[in-house]
């Protein structure tokens, strides 16, 4: 680093802390901070701490600078850039405001270090921050719980005008629209849509909360639906056909849904007929394995290319598509091998306890419980034959199952947070030079080669995230 002074014709001269760094094999220059307001002893103090850093003398062997705190920097850079890039604080508020700003730090949180709010305003604050996002959006030094949930509040309302312009901008006449549910559990009991149902993380006994999200064909998020806690997948398709096409305005779509949201009796009941509405589900299992089974679907089909149509009549209105993936039908193998061999292991436990010489398992009731506790953890009833009697048991597989099964294999009608992790160890150092009365500045630290390239793909900079 060094002290550059810059003239600035009948004005004072502007005073400079810079370094210099390599960037593609040049050398070049970058400000620092911006000294002219200090006073010129200090200015002349510094130079000199400069000076003796680059030539240390005998009494001059501790630093001249501390750093009195460092904060991961490089991650917020990289989301905070991506997220102007794509004018999101546009389209929350056309105004900058104290809400926006904490609606900004709140969706990078989400993505930076997700937690409750009282987690994120703890990493908001100034004495426990976990990064710099605070200072990038240029929040006030206290953040609590309560405010982060006003500007959530304050951006409810802004929700329908939101999604429209997202819509403008990711969907027209004939796009492909992807459709999914997903739910939550809730803790407490003061929600009015929490409610006993299925729960995807597995959380039982929890309320659960359903919340439905509109795609573009990339997967860029639209619009998002809440719905009560009990609520099957299909019976929310309506109210998303209504939006698309009322709220946004498309008369010509291609909805796009799984299996259990799309299914035939809701495309009987709300999607046949509707004029500029086509849709794209898969078949279940079972209507694979029909078609399978009545010589629709064979091996070459797939010889040239791993994609084919297919007729049927089961079907008269329909196109079916099928997609064999030799990947998903490895996959698909390995496992079936896998909890064949675990039944097969836990079914000869069972075979041993009722052939031992001594105290033998005896009773077909008792014998078939424990025999239907393996099956049903391991769901392979299928592919078994089971013969149960008072005092005998065997079992072996059925060949021919596993075969049709196999046959149908592969027909299926750095991770973003490494990447996050690494660019967080690029810090932004609060620097106090070892000199009454002068000021510290920040600087951040250099990126890696590999921190630089991805800082580059993102159009991001640690030095100019603002």
């Amino acid at each position: 680093m060094f002290i550059e002074r810059i003239p600035n014709r009948n004005s004072p001269p502007c005073i400079l802390l810079r370094e210099t760094y390599r960037h593609a094999g040049k050398v070049k220059h970058r400000t620092i901070a911006n000294l002219s307001k200090w006073p010129p002893g200090v200015v002349e103090g510094l130079r000199r701490l400069f000076k003796t850093e680059r030539h240390p003398g005998p009494a001059t062997s501790s630093p001249a600078f501390r750093i009195t705190r460092s904060l991961p920097h490089g991650h917020v850079a990289a989301v905070l850039s991506t997220m102007r890039k794509l004018g999101i604080a546009r389209l929350l508020g056309s105004k900058p405001c104290p809400e926006r700003d904490l609606c900004m730090a709140l969706i990078a949180s989400r993505i930076l270090f997700p937690g409750s709010k009282l987690a994120t305003s703890r990493a908001l604050d100034p004495e426990t921050r976990l990064s710099t996002l605070a200072q990038e959006c240029d929040l006030s030094q206290d953040v609590g719980e309560d405010d982060l949930y006003a500007a959530m509040d304050w951006l409810l309302p802004r929700q329908p005008r939101i999604e429209k312009a997202l819509a403008a901008r990711h969907f027209h006449e004939g796009s492909l629209v992807l459709y999914d549910l997903t739910s939550s559990y809730f803790e407490g009991n003061s929600c009015p849509l929490a409610r006993p149902g299925y729960s995807r993380d597995g959380k039982k006994g929890k309320l659960q909360i359903v919340y439905g999200l509109l795609c573009n064909r990339e997967g860029a998020p639209v619009a998002v639906e809440v719905f009560e806690g009990n609520t099957p997948d299909p019976m929310t398709l309506a109210t998303q056909i209504k939006k698309l096409r009322q709220r946004f305005g498309l008369r010509n779509l291609v909805l796009v849904g799984d299996r259990g949201m799309i299914t035939q009796a809701r495309i009987e009941e709300e999607l046949r007929g509707v004029e500029g509405l086509d849709w794209i589900t898969a078949l279940r299992s079972g209507q694979i394995a029909d078609l399978a089974a009545e010589g629709l679907i064979e091996h070459s089909l797939f010889d040239q290319k791993n994609l084919a149509e297919i007729q049927s009549p089961d079907f008269p209105d329909g196109r079916l598509v099928v997609c064999r993936n030799p990947l998903l039908a490895r996959s698909r193998a390995h496992k079936r091998e896998e909890l064949l061999c675990a039944t097969e292991a836990d079914l000869a436990k069972i075979a041993a306890a009722v052939h031992r010489p001594k105290r033998p398992l005896r009773g077909k009731d008792r014998i078939g419980l424990k025999v239907g506790r393996v099956i049903d953890r391991h769901k392979m009833a299928k592919h078994f034959d089971l013969k149960i009697s008072d005092s005998g048991f065997t079992c072996s597989r059925r060949a021919e199952n596993i075969a049709r099964e196999a046959a149908i294999d592969g027909l299926p009608v750095h991770s973003f947070q490494t990447l996050l992790k690494d660019l967080a160890t690029i810090t932004r150092n609060t620097i106090v030079p070892k000199l009454p009365g002068a000021p510290g500045w920040q600087q951040d630290t250099e990126p890696t080669p590999l921190q630089e390239k991805i800082l580059q793909l993102l159009h991001a900079h640690p030095m100019s995230s603002q």
